[in-house]
């Protein structure tokens, strides 16, 4: 697939350009609302970034959940927290739902965990200046969920989610998604199921950027058998070519058969070569013994796949199995693959959402969204319920340095990508 699509949504942007209509009376209530509350939302940002929520941190990404729950339940909404069973070693989940019938039928992805684990550098909420707060898992994503939280409070002062099914689903474990997948991510794609429009508040890609296409994700791993001998007999008949050239072979030949399609990439993140090998994937960490005298008997190397379609994903394995079965002498090689996130498309749904937001944000003055570059784009909770509904991402907050105990979020630009987002909610159930 190539950004042609993409390209194409920068046309159909342009083109609600001509159509582009000013607040009604009631949408200038709600920026009014939006306005009034604020600073309290960048007080209730504080108090959650505050709160250790790493993936593992269980009981850190409760209380988080338990903050966001009970602001949802003085908004309205019926809210409950989901467990996780205790083998998967994941907290669990928070939804909340108001029903109805009127318009779209909504679903607001988010996600309380983050990247800082408790035994973390993690650092606190701490303002720079007027505008710049480090904010550690502020930015990825914590904002995000404020922005949900205070467009949605907009709505209910207003009297305006009256008969609407809007779902707001925050998972626990997006950094980290606990498996199996058909547990962990279960209740959200039950919700996309009884929507029509999925929006995800995943850091921002800029504030004139909305994400209308993400990669999909998936793991590899490679693990080959050579012949242990001496040294002095390598690439004899009896020894032959030993593991780790037989590695070195596979990897050169995945950088130049498989590479080369747009949008998709693979990365080996680790390997692991020698007379003796140990890989512990829980950490990442592992060791290798071998001497220069001796024919490595193992290798290992493990990486990530990124890919825009199911199709894409499937011909980059099959060209990857073959070159893994052509062997060196004397070793023999396997290749496994492990899916995580599956791709979101360019649909032509997700492009008539952009086209709406777009119009949104030139009604408030805020100047055109266009479509982000999916190859920039990481995978998210998202891309589960694409499939099933339109969708549009990266309608978070800004800042920088996320992943970083130097991440950002800039304070200034919450109020504004919060009026964006309540004025397209109230759009979109208020449409047929």
């Amino acid at each position: 697939m190539t950004l042609k699509p993409i390209i194409s949504s920068v046309c159909l942007v342009l083109a609600f350009t001509v159509t582009a209509q000013k607040l009604t009376r009631t949408e200038k209530k709600i920026v009014a609302t939006i306005e009034k509350n604020s600073d309290e939302a960048i007080s209730f940002l504080e108090k959650v970034v505050n709160i250790n929520s790493g993936t593992l941190n269980a009981e850190g990404v409760k209380e988080v959940g338990m903050v966001f729950k009970d602001a949802f339940d003085h908004i309205g909404f019926q809210t409950k927290w989901i467990d996780m069973p205790a083998e998967m070693d994941r907290a669990g989940h928070l939804f909340a739902e108001t029903s109805g019938n009127k318009g779209k039928k909504l679903v607001l992805v988010g996600h309380l965990d983050t990247v800082f684990e408790e035994d973390s550098p993690f650092q606190k909420f701490e303002r720079v200046n007027d505008s710049i707060a480090h904010a550690p898992g502020g930015n990825d994503m914590k904002g995000g969920d404020v922005i949900v939280l205070y467009a949605l409070k907009a709505l209910y002062d207003n009297g305006l989610l009256n008969d609407a099914q809007i779902i707001v689903a925050f998972t626990g474990d997006e950094e980290s998604t606990g498996k199996p997948l058909d547990i962990s991510r279960k209740d959200l794609i039950e919700a996309a199921q009884r929507s029509n429009v999925a929006l995800g508040f995943e850091t921002s890609t800029g504030f004139n950027y909305a994400t209308v296409a993400r990669r999909g994700a998936s793991g590899w791993e490679v693990e080959v058998e050579g012949k242990r001998a001496h040294s002095s007999g390598i690439f004899s008949e009896n020894t032959g070519a030993g593991a780790i050239f037989e590695m070195s072979r596979i990897l050169h030949e995945f950088y130049t058969d498989v590479k080369g399609e747009d949008l998709l990439t693979f990365n080996p993140g680790i390997l692991l070569g020698g007379t003796f090998v140990n890989y512990d994937p829980s950490t990442g960490k592992g060791d290798a013994f071998g001497k220069s005298n001796v024919v490595a008997q193992k290798a290992i190397v493990k990486g990530g796949l990124r890919f825009i379609s199911e199709e894409q994903k499937e011909r980059a394995r099959e060209k990857m199995r073959e070159i893994v079965g052509n062997n060196l002498p004397k070793t023999s090689a396997m290749v496994s693959f492990t899916d995580s996130y599956p791709a979101m498309q360019p649909t032509e749904g997700n492009m008539g959402l952009l086209g709406i937001l777009n119009e949104v944000s030139l009604d408030l003055g805020q100047g055109e969204v266009l479509a982000y570059d999916p190859g920039r784009r990481g995978a998210a909770d998202v891309s589960f319920i694409a499939e099933y509904v339109d969708c549009l991402d990266g309608l978070g907050t800004m800042g920088s340095g996320a992943h970083t105990p130097e991440e950002t979020v800039n304070l200034n630009t919450i109020k504004d990508l919060t009026k964006r987002t309540a004025i397209l909610i109230y759009r979109l159930i208020n449409t047929k």
